[in-house]
Formats: structure tokens, sequence, C-alpha cells
């Protein structure tokens, strides 16, 4: 697609532009290679050998010299029919256009062909180009040779790929349902593995000595936790043909997040095992599609840090920032105020309307202070919705300090600032193609996060702020309550 100031060049100009927008589309699979260029304007010729006094087709000229560019041939438009059928879209009228394949017509006539344009490899890929008339002949030939009875044409037939991609899709369905593994489901697909069935096997022969245990229909691997600790806990072994199910639920889900390979391991490790176990989850977000759209490249050094000394207890030292603007949400929503404690890691992300003075105190009293109590100090930037007599009569009248960072200097407060470096890029995963209903996965996400395993202090927030690990969709309801009788 061209831009309105590029449809205003000229002829020769867009024809350049036309070469050089597609060695930029192909840039991976040109360079290194020796290139040859049929063009059927025939002033570009000699582009890259002199000029063509014509600075925007010059310019090209250069940028074009990274690449191995032996020659450029002229052909005639005619026997250019690969590139121009693919420019020209078909004209919405009743009369049929074309009575034989596009580019077919002037060969079965006899005309000359140019040497190095049309080869004898070349009419194969342009019989595959069907026209519409061909297409309603071809199907019309398929209507007078069908068979089939009036109840069988109203029956839907799907070709062998699709109903195998629908079965699967049958199968993952059963296996994990409203994000709970199915135990019954879980049996018969480990009873399918015959790895399992081996690992069985061994369990029956030594039971002492093997690291496995087959109890109640269902295969368990025994594996030590934490270092130091002989206790060996029992881990459901998932069998292959539900690894990719699982990852979708731990990983695809909202309330997963679209987190990394770290989190998505350690959120998994506790519940499940197979072999190769992290090797899977590495493939299976490298093919995440969203995640290599949205996820940036932090590979450049850092300089030296200076961090801030951590707290003594939960929320003592809190950040805030605000992030956005947004899109619009149709609530109304078009920023975020991002509150973190410094200890525990625990985030809470509000999306407000805007961010003035008002906004701001009314999101920290009822969404922060109303809930987990006054925090000691609160650290900001010089922005005017913190830095304002509003904020500073409420730390005044609740009783918290409110110290703010230096001026340009966002790493005074970097832990918030790189919260919100992380979440934007999850909620992008998630929101739809209007780029307008974030709003209603911010809690999801921030779920995600506080349930995750925080690289630095090696817990997650979660169990940092309640004593507990949190209990997660995926595992599934209890099947029985223990209650102790005190005396």
């Amino acid at each position: 697609m061209t831009s309105s100031s590029q449809r205003r060049y000229d002829p020769i100009e867009l024809e350049a532009l036309a070469i050089w927008m597609c060695f930029q589309r192909m840039r991976p699979y040109l360079l290194g290679r020796s290139i040859i260029i049929y063009t059927d304007h025939c002033p570009l010729c000699n582009m890259m050998t002199s000029s063509v006094k014509n600075r925007r087709v010059d310019r090209i000229s250069i940028l074009l010299q990274e690449f191995n560019i032996e020659k450029i041939i002229h052909i005639k438009g005619r026997h250019n029919c690969l590139a121009d059928y693919l420019s020209r879209h078909p004209i919405p009228r009743e009369e049929e256009i074309f009575e034989a394949d596009y580019g077919i017509v002037n060969r079965a006539k006899g005309e000359p062909t140019v040497r190095g344009c049309v080869s004898d490899a070349i009419p194969p890929l342009v019989g595959a180009i069907v026209t519409r008339s061909k297409t309603k002949q071809l199907q019309s030939d398929r209507n007078q040779n069908s068979t089939t009875t009036p109840t069988d044409r109203n029956k839907t037939t799907l070709p062998p790929i699709a109903e195998e991609i629908d079965q699967m899709n049958e199968d993952s369905s059963q296996i994990i349902a409203n994000n709970s593994l199915d135990i019954e489901q879980l049996k018969i697909e480990q009873g399918k593995d015959s790895i399992i069935h081996q690992k069985i096997a061994e369990v029956m022969t030594d039971p002492v000595n093997s690291s496995y245990e087959f109890k109640n229909g269902l295969l368990y691997k025994l594996m030590i936790m934490r270092e130091g600790c002989t206790t060996k806990k029992k881990i459901i072994y998932l069998p292959s043909s539900m690894i990719h199910d699982l990852l979708q639920v731990y990983h695809d889900d909202p309330l997963s997040g679209h987190f990394g390979v770290q989190r998505t391991y350690l959120k998994i490790k506790n519940r499940y095992w197979w072999p190769n176990m992290k090797q899977s989850i590495i493939q299976y977000i490298k093919s995440c599609l969203p995640c290599q759209q949205y996820n940036i490249s932090r590979t450049k050094k850092p300089g030296r840090l200076q961090p801030i000394p951590p707290p003594e207890g939960p929320f003592q030292l809190i950040g805030m920032d605000y992030c956005g603007p947004f899109k619009q949400t149709p609530r109304g929503n078009q920023y975020v105020l991002c509150l973190t404690d410094y200890f525990t890691r625990w985030v809470v992300a509000v999306a407000v309307p805007d961010c003035s003075a008002k906004t701001t105190a009314e999101a920290l009293f009822n969404e922060f202070i109303c809930k987990y109590g006054v925090p000691a100090v609160i650290r900001s930037d010089q922005g005017t919705h913190f830095h304002n007599q509003l904020m500073k009569a409420m730390s005044k009248l609740i009783g918290y300090d409110h110290t703010y960072s230096t001026t340009y200097h966002p790493q005074s407060n970097g832990m918030i600032e790189r919260f919100n470096a992380t979440f934007v890029p999850q909620i992008a995963k998630l929101q739809d193609k209007e780029n307008n209903n974030w709003d209603e996965f911010l809690s999801p996400v921030v779920f995600a996060y506080n349930t995750g395993t925080h690289s630095t202090t090696q817990y997650s927030p979660f169990q940092l702020l309640f004593g507990r690990e949190p209990r997660l969709p995926t595992d599934g309801k209890q099947s029985s309550f223990t209650f102790r009788k005190t005396k």
C-alpha cells in the first residue's frame, strides 16, 4: 500500500519504489544471493549502473547497494503476466472478462517469449491461476457429476485435514474443560502413552527404588521440591497428548497473562511433570504469536544499579505511577494507576478515566488504603497529579509520608517503572482488534503477575503477602475438607 504522497509519484518513481518495497519485504531471503530483476519499465534498466536524473530513483538505487543485483532486464508487459496478475483486482461485473487462463492465451497463439523471462518452468505456475470463469466451469462440472442424494447434500463434508483438526479440538475440550483437568480423561490418556506404560512396568517390578508411583490408576513422579529437603512430593505425570492443552491454559488464558518461561514453568512444576518439561515450555512460548509481537528484547547490559534498600515489612514503602494514555474504552477508562509494594512486590492496578488529582486521591483511598491499610511511605514522580495541595492534605490527614523521585530520573522509583514495561505488552496480547477493551483484562493480568514467582524474591507476591501458595483455576475443586476440633 502506498501513502497519499507516494501516489503522486511519477511512473518511474513508483516502479523504483515497488522494487524497493519488494526487497524490504523479502530482505532475509535476498541478502547474500545473486539477483536478476525483470521489469517492464525500460528506464529502470540502468538505475544500478548510472544516474537516471531523478533524485528519488537515485536514492533508491543507493539503498539497494546492499543487495547483490547482477543486472536488470527489460521485458514486454504482455510477458510480465505473473506480476501483473497479482497487482490487478477482479472487476465486479457480471460479464466474463477472461475466457481462458490469464497469460496462457498469447502463448497458445504462438507468440514468441523472451528468453530469461518466461521459461519452461513458468507455465505451470501461470496455469495454477484459475479465473472466475474457469472456477464456475469446474464447479458446474462437479455438480453434474455428483450423484449424492438430497439427504447427503444437506450434510457438510469436511476434507480429511479439517476432520482431523475438528477431532483434535473435540479431544482438547474433553481433556481440559472449564480450565480444570479431567482426571478420568487423564487416566485414559496415560493408558495410551507407551512411555508411561514402561514406567508403570518399572514401578510394578521395583516400587521401592523407583522415582515413580502408580496409585489409583494414575502415574506420579516423585520429586524433591527444595534443596535440603528429603521429602518427595507426588506430581502428576502428564502424557504427551495433553501437554499442548495444558500450556494453553497456563500461558494463553487471561488469568495466566502470557507471561514468560520462568513464571509459566514455576506455576506448572508443582502440579505436573513430563520429560523435557522446561524445553517444551520454551518452544511453546517461542511459537506464541502475541508474545513475539509485543515482547521487547532486553539484551543490552544495564549500567551499575544503586537499588533502594528493601523495607522491613509489607506496605511500608509503596511506589506509585501512572501509565497511559491508552485508547479510551467503552467504560471511559484511559489511564492506569499502578501501585507496587517494595517488600512483597504486590501490585495494585486501577483503570481510571483521567489522571487528575481528584481521581488519583479517590483511587488511592478506595483501591489501596481501604483494602491494605495505610502505608508508611508512598513514592511517586513529580507530576501534577501527585504533587498538588489535595495529595499533600490527604497525606497529612491519613498519616503517611509522600516522597518524590528526582526530576528526569525515573530510576529512583524503578520498581513501578519496571512493572509498567511488563504489563503493557501483556495487555496488548489479550485485547481485541479494536484495542479498546484493555481494561477488561487488567485484573486478570495483575492476578497472573501477583501469583507468579518473582525473580528477585523467588516467591510469588501472593505467597509473601498471605503466607500460602495461591489456588489457581486449574487446580480444580477439593474433594474433601478437614475440620479440627479444638478443646
